[in-house]
């Protein structure tokens, strides 16, 4: 049924035409891709040039420096799934403006709802202020757990920020020893299975009680 959900909502945005991104020059909406049952989402920005020609996320070089780092952290492309925060590429790879993040989330909100992940790591400011729901910067927060009501938010460097700036590709790459450390910890094995693989089970207990100070 959840991936029937995910099928049927990025089916009724195909062609969406709710902000000015549609019309300023986007190629076709980048909904997301990945295991529709993943107990780990990742949420990005906006798709770039190479993901608006693919229709899917993270496929340029920040892509393939993301796919290094999931392997660095024990996961790959098949257990997790990816998105943005936007579904369309804001032209010259812009900011996105407030009214196009606002049409955009609740799509967002609906393929987590729909997804249910336990952990979702939101890379770059973008992703992490729309989840957060707070203006802070990434550097602020990265590499930390904040508690929701149904998920827990790992904050990262967006690694296109790392290919832009070589010295955060080490920092990068620290927070996603971060991450892999707070998986181990939380994490048991995956049930073996021949379908599509799985990240192993995460199993986070009495988040509230470990709940880190976001303005402290």
């Amino acid at each position: 049924m959840t991936a029937t959900a995910l099928q049927e909502l990025a089916q009724s945005l195909h062609n969406c035409q709710r902000c000015k991104l549609a019309k300023l020059g986007r190629t076709q909406v980048v909904f997301g891709v990945g295991n529709p049952h993943a107990s780990i989402m990742f949420v990005g920005e906006a798709p770039g040039f190479n993901e608006d020609q693919k229709g899917e996320p993270f496929v340029g070089a920040a892509g393939k420096l993301l796919n290094d780092l999931l392997t660095s952290a024990g996961l790959s492309r098949e257990q997790i799934y990816i998105a943005n925060v936007i579904k369309c590429r804001p032209p010259n790879n812009r900011d996105p403006e407030p009214d196009e993040v606002e049409t955009c989330k609740p799509f967002l909100m609906q393929q987590i709802q729909t997804i249910r992940p336990k952990l979702v790591c939101t890379l770059g400011n973008w992703a992490t202020q729309t989840l957060l729901e707070r203006k802070v910067g990434i550097t602020k927060v990265k590499a930390q757990a904040f508690y929701m009501k149904d998920f827990v938010i790992f904050p990262l460097l967006h690694p296109a920020a790392a290919l832009h700036q070589g010295n955060l590709l080490d920092t990068l790459k620290e927070d996603f020893k971060k991450l892999k450390e707070f998986l181990d910890k939380h994490s048991k094995p995956a049930e073996p299975t021949t379908t599509t693989p799985v990240a192993p089970t995460l199993q986070i207990d009495n988040p509230q009680a470990a709940q880190m100070d976001l303005f402290g």
